[in-house]
């Protein structure tokens, strides 16, 4: 609209959309620590010449000032894609470095009282009863020592199950978790939908949407892909869990009761699409691919390893132990038993009478030999090196996979340090903005305060003397 009245326009354009922009900024600010906040920009749009012309006339304007466009999140989809998968390796790796760190903090190695130490106790008291084979004290000693041995294994193994029952919680508690948030991203998305076809600013849900994906990522490692009304449809495993504004749900199937406790069946889980049957999945990330393979694969393997530990001190000590003679000339028996439903075992101590210790060499009758003794102190090497060989091989885990997820976290870092570059809240920058569009208000304001003079004085100062 040419002419004077026209510029009223413009400059009232010019106030709305400079009020809008101080006002997306102001929100920005306040945001500025709100977790999964992504901050808005108002882009502005030129209000021209008419799209229709007139069909007896042209428009003869300069423009009619300038309009809100649109209110965008400062966000790149590519890039938070990027940062749900390097979250997902990021808690997968993670949850193992935790778990395999606590059990190797739990063997007291090598510094510890562990079963090294035990060992080399049983060891000395082999020795030292060597030494002296008719002396009722070492012959405790050695049965002292011995139970110290099977304590250390059982308590051990202890340690490992403890650690499976706290990861079976944890896979619950993870599974429970993971559900609730399907639901809740199924609802944000008919929220989403039902906003953009109202023609509502959906901002501050798709806020909530990135957050709760980023969230399943980190659980599971799902894939989200944003469909056609503006929500995320998240994939487990390659089977869907939430399509537009339906949930399914990832339940296990096998391996852990409902109570947290093992059923003795290897670990199963399946994903319920929306309106489908469970369908299993394997190679998770996330804290639930994590949790999964330590109850799966590492803790079972290290249980047996241990055990295989336990069988090559048995082995060791009773075909020594039976090779020789007790006090009265008598063969000896089977020192240890390897017994994994033992709830004290695996090892299992079988001699518990002194008198009944084969530290003889030699038989027929009463005699005061050692010599067995310190064979069987000997025997004693092989399975201290086994023993060395299993906390080696631990150690090398642990250190492997805290590596790996040390290299993550810098890759990890990277991409939330390129997202909070463009989605983060930067108080300078919003202070600029702040003070250009003041100015900008301002200078519009004048125009319409001389648009004001200049129309009180051609309607009441013209022809007036």
């Amino acid at each position: 609209m040419p002419g004077t009245f026209g510029m009223v326009n413009t400059s009232a354009s010019a106030l709305r959309y400079h009020q809008a922009v101080m006002e997306v900024a102001s929100g920005n600010i306040a945001n500025v620590s709100t977790d999964g906040y992504a901050r808005r920009r108002v882009v502005g749009q030129s209000v021209g010449a008419p799209a229709q012309t007139a069909m007896w006339s042209r428009y003869d304007g300069n423009g009619d000032g300038v309009r809100v466009g649109s209110v965008d999140r400062m966000v790149d989809p590519l890039l938070d894609s990027r940062a749900r998968r390097e979250h997902g390796t990021q808690s997968y790796l993670d949850a193992r470095s935790g778990a395999l760190g606590r059990v190797e903090a739990s063997l007291g190695e090598p510094a510890g009282k562990g079963i090294s130490s035990a060992l080399a106790d049983v060891r000395k008291a082999w020795q030292d009863l060597a030494n002296n084979p008719d002396s009722t004290a070492t012959r405790g000693q050695v049965l002292t020592m011995s139970r110290t041995l099977v304590d250390a294994v059982a308590g051990q193994r202890r340690n490992i199950e403890a650690e499976e029952g706290d990861q079976r919680a944890s896979l619950l508690a993870d599974l429970g978790e993971t559900n609730t948030l399907a639901h809740d991203l199924a609802a944000a998305n008919e929220a989403i939908s039902a906003a953009r076809l109202s023609g509502n600013d959906p901002s501050g849900l798709l806020d909530r949407r990135d957050q709760m994906a980023l969230r399943l990522s980190e659980l599971t490692g799902g894939t989200a892909v944003e469909n056609t009304q503006g929500g995320l449809d998240v994939t487990v495993g390659g089977v869907a869990l939430v399509t537009g504004n339906k949930a399914g749900a990832l339940s296990v199937t096998a391996g852990v009761n409902p109570d947290g406790t093992a059923d003795g069946l290897p670990l199963a889980l399946a994903v319920t699409p929306p309106g489908g049957s469970a369908t299993a999945v394997t190679g998770l990330r996330g804290e639930v691919g994590g949790t999964a393979e330590l109850l799966r694969t590492t803790l079972p393997a290290l249980k047996e390893d241990l055990q295989a530990v336990a069988q090559q001190v048995a082995d060791a000590v009773n075909t020594a132990h039976q090779a020789g003679f007790d006090p009265t000339g008598a063969a000896g028996g089977a020192f240890f038993a390897v017994d994994p439903t033992d709830p004290n075992g695996p090892l299992v101590l079988l001699v518990t009478d002194p008198a009944a210790i084969a530290a003889s060499g030699i038989g027929g009758g009463p005699n005061r030999d050692g010599g067995n003794a310190d064979a069987i102190s000997s025997a004693l090497a092989g399975p201290e090196q086994g023993y060395q060989q299993f906390v080696t091989g631990l150690g090398n885990e642990v250190a492997s996979v805290r590596r790996l997820s040390a290299t993550q976290q810098n890759l990890t870092d990277q991409v939330d340090g390129a997202r909070e570059q463009l989605s983060g809240v930067n108080l300078d920058e919003e202070m600029v903005t702040m003070m250009q569009s003041q100015r900008a208000y301002e200078a519009a304001a004048r125009v319409m305060s001389t648009l004001d003079s200049v129309l009180d004085t051609l309607i009441n100062r013209t022809g007036a003397r």
